[in-house]
């Protein structure tokens, strides 16, 4: 089973700065208008009020149809800040190979496309398939499964999986303030049910009762503010508290429900909890609901679009919900602007993704 290697990892985009600071600059020559990105939580009743630009997804494909725009779109987001710099050496002088749409550099001679150190690297699918893949994704309340993405895009299921595995990975961050204020913190569980199952399959896969043979997810939720979640190997204090440290503020309040792991968290914080064994789920201003909210979202996703998925992946299918769910009062263009601006540094291969399977 694939686990982030860092603890701290929070599942959306930490470009909020780059893109309130540069990505106007980026785009203004293109659509001649200031486009802001803010997080949910820092934003109150926006309305998608820009023009010149797609705001719906039939625009978006009209748009991206035209592959000099598409260039100088994804150029704007991904060099912000001023020269095209050579992903393989870093040098930032290099020259324009118009014919090709390529750049060289002059530090180690090398020819590289705007693919290359991306998501879209060694892709021969072009901008006009990829960005409005992006905007269907990053747009989908319950997500999209890879038949429906091949179907709307014209390709295989298996280009369409491969796909959507790449911008979800572009929807994952490493970075992220610490939690503060007051925070739930909760446990859930991702598994087929065994009555639903055949009986063959039942015995091949269902080895104990309740929660056995299930992916675990751990999350917590700043009231007010953003949500991170991580796939976790067990359920132990050891494990639920050492994500609770990386991830929130010490001194912070600290709601949860009964359950033994959550033993010991007074030390460091303020910690209160509901006993659901007793029927008690809210008691004052103590509850988990907000983020057994978040739970019930993924899991109507999980079962109503995605069906099954191998436990290994389950983390990337966490990371599209948990950016989903904190970017959610952002327009479509905006969701979009934010997958493709975290493009950059991250890459994974069709080999890595079906090994082990």
């Amino acid at each position: 089973m694939e686990t982030r290697r860092e603890p701290n990892f929070l599942s959306a985009p930490d470009v909020f700065n780059l893109e309130q600071e540069a990505l106007p600059k980026a785009i203004d020559s293109n659509w001649g208008t200031d486009i802001h990105v803010t997080p949910v939580w820092e934003n109150k009743g926006m309305k998608n009020t820009t023009t010149n630009h797609p705001n719906s997804l039939i625009e978006a494909i009209r748009y991206f149809d035209d592959a000099d725009r598409c260039l100088d779109f994804v150029k704007g987001l991904r060099w912000t800040d001023g020269p095209v710099v050579c992903p393989r050496c870093g040098h930032n002088e290099t020259s324009f190979l118009t014919t090709r749409k390529i750049w060289k550099c002059k530090g180690c001679k090398r020819q590289f496309s705007l693919k290359v150190g991306t998501i879209f690297e060694d892709s021969s699918l072009g901008f006009d398939k990829w960005l409005p893949a992006i905007w269907l994704i990053a747009n989908s309340k319950n997500g999209i499964s890879s038949h429906e993405l091949g179907r709307a895009l014209g390709v295989t299921q298996k280009t369409a999986w491969f796909m959507n595995h790449r911008i979800r990975l572009a929807m994952a961050s490493g970075t992220f303030r610490k939690l503060s204020g007051t925070v739930e913190t909760d446990e859930t569980y991702i598994g087929g049910l065994a009555k639903n199952m055949h009986a063959v399959d039942r015995k091949r896969k269902i080895h104990g009762t309740g929660y056995t043979d299930k992916v675990a997810i751990h999350g917590a939720l700043e009231r007010g503010g953003p949500l991170v979640a991580n796939v976790i190997e067990t359920v132990s204090a050891t494990t639920i508290q050492a994500s609770i440290r990386a991830w929130v503020e010490s001194g912070a309040t600290v709601y949860t429900d009964q359950a033994r792991a959550y033993l010991g968290l007074k030390r460091t914080y303020e910690h209160k909890s509901v006993n659901h064994g007793i029927g008690e789920y809210v008691s004052g201003d103590v509850h988990t609901n907000s983020i057994e909210g978040f739970w019930n979202l993924y899991k109507r996703a999980w079962k109503g679009t995605y069906t099954h998925n191998a436990p290994k992946h389950t983390v990337r299918y966490v990371d599209e919900r948990t950016f989903s769910y904190n970017n959610r009062d952002l327009n479509d263009l905006q969701l979009m602007v934010a997958v493709t601006s975290a493009v950059t540094g991250k890459r994974v291969t069709y080999e890595e993704l079906k090994a082990g399977n």
